[in-house]
């Protein structure tokens, strides 16, 4: 008897601040505009997504001491926009990107609980840290830590939060039969955080929500944050769209994830992709070429060639070769505001030229191949058979879909790729669950009551 095929797992994710999102393209819309988000959203309920996700930008990133005009400028707070688009879906998650840095726990913890109510149990936190002092120059005391210190605090932060929301139990809060009032129990809400980062202890405002506690979205590549991941996280973004590759990234996690006592099944991994379709193989193709011409252009190429040299690179040629200097990794960061995840530039360089040499690649060519971020191109089956086999064959648990075309560009998936899937037995014909914990098939959270006995038994 055949296993049962694996229920793939769809995120929608609305571009915004990179390279992918051909935003000065005639028929992309704003990126700030609500309208914007809501068809995106309400396009992803349609196709039975699990979740909308939304990144985050907290700087207006630069380039030698100026704006960056290479990325759209300006991104709404995360936390109102997925307010606003609870109201106008009902079973789609809402996935927010927000820093564990710059922020504290009672804050974070109120506004996330209050979102899980106001949707119906459908929040997801996406928890990211810091990782340069040039953001932080935006908040009070700078919040740049060092990587260790980082993860430390986003660790201490997780568990704050869930302290929080585990402070009140699903029947805490009860009707008086005489008045018709909402009365506490005299202990709901109660609280006590103490670590490195956090001494906080209290009353806890807001009652236990619809699916207990938000999803906990987490990414991590480094062995520390595969750790960190593996311990805490629901699901985890995987940087691997392609077999082999991802599906060593898949048993790794899993397996720390053994390893720190959890059931493997209870971690979902989420690569990001896109996808290009075409009537036939040919005119995918072509699409998928003219797609990526837009997004990397002469200009894009050098931008993100400078940030690993650490150089001014506008003087070289985009259709010429690789630059012939050394990256500088001791001068003052010519890119500001970019996440840097080259951990060793002269290593990248030395790979790129390898590369570069061995297809007679320019600079721009280069760029276009190593800055991939794993399409399906093909023709509706094509893609919906390519999607199920990667998913099948545990290269993922699911995947995070976006299109460089914002917000038209999903309309085109969900259309033609999600009836193929449903028909192939990977996604379902409609929601089966009332919260995101539920479509995501995580394990219920246990009452107050089990966990303080399980707590306990692991002190005994």
């Amino acid at each position: 008897m055949s296993a049962p095929r694996k229920q793939i797992i769809l995120g929608a994710y609305l571009g915004g601040v990179n390279h992918h999102t051909a935003w000065w393209h005639p028929e992309a819309g704003s990126q700030i505009d609500f309208s914007t988000f809501e068809h995106t959203a309400r396009t992803a309920e349609r196709g039975k997504f699990d979740f909308f996700f939304l990144a985050e930008g907290l700087a207006l990133r630069e380039r030698a001491g100026q704006v960056f005009d290479q990325d759209i400028v300006g991104r709404p707070d995360t936390l109102p926009v997925l307010a606003s688009l609870a109201a106008v879906t009902t079973h789609l998650g809402l996935a927010g990107t927000i820093n564990a840095t710059f922020n504290e726990p009672y804050e974070l913890a109120r506004q996330f609980a209050t979102l899980d109510h106001l949707s119906g149990g459908r929040t997801a936190w996406n928890v990211v840290t810091s990782f340069d002092a040039f953001t932080g120059q935006n908040f009070r005391r700078g919040g740049f830590l060092d990587r260790s210190k980082r993860y430390e605090r986003a660790a201490e932060m997780i568990d704050a939060l869930r302290t929080l929301w585990d402070s009140w139990d699903d029947d805490d809060l009860v009707v008086d039969q005489a008045t018709g009032r909402y009365l506490a129990r005299a202990d709901a809400g109660s609280f006590s955080v103490r670590g490195g980062q956090f001494d906080i202890h209290g009353r806890f405002t807001v009652p236990r929500s619809p699916q207990g506690r938000p999803v906990i979205l987490q990414a991590g590549v480094s062995p520390e944050g595969r750790d960190f991941a593996a311990r805490s996280a629901d699901a985890i973004f995987s940087p691997y769209g392609k077999l082999p590759a991802a599906a060593e990234f898949y048993r790794d996690v899993k397996a720390r994830a053994a390893r720190a006592g959890r059931n493997p099944d209870d971690l979902k991994i989420l690569p990001s992709a896109s996808f290009v379709l075409g009537d036939t193989e040919a005119e995918a193709q072509e699409r998928y070429e003219e797609v990526r011409g837009q997004q990397i252009t002469g200009q894009t190429a050098q931008i993100l060639l400078e940030q690993v040299w650490n150089r001014d690179l506008s003087g070289y040629d985009p259709d010429g070769p690789l630059p012939d200097v050394d990256p500088d990794p001791d001068a003052p960061p010519i890119i500001q505001g970019r996440a840097f995840v080259h951990q060793d530039r002269f290593a990248t360089v030395a790979r790129w030229r390898e590369i570069a040499d061995a297809k007679k690649l320019s600079l721009r060519e280069l760029v276009i191949d190593q800055f991939e971020r794993g399409p399906f191109v093909g023709t509706p089956a094509q893609v919906a058979e390519k999607i199920d086999d990667f998913v099948q064959n545990d290269g993922s648990d699911g995947l995070i879909i976006g299109s460089h075309l914002v917000p038209w560009g999903l309309d085109e998936f969900v259309d033609q790729v999600v009836p193929l899937l449903q028909e192939r037995g990977s996604l379902r014909a409609d929601y089966t669950g009332s919260t995101l914990r539920d479509n995501l098939g995580l394990p219920p959270l246990p009452r107050r009551s089990e966990r303080r006995t399980e707590d306990a038994g692991a002190a005994v």
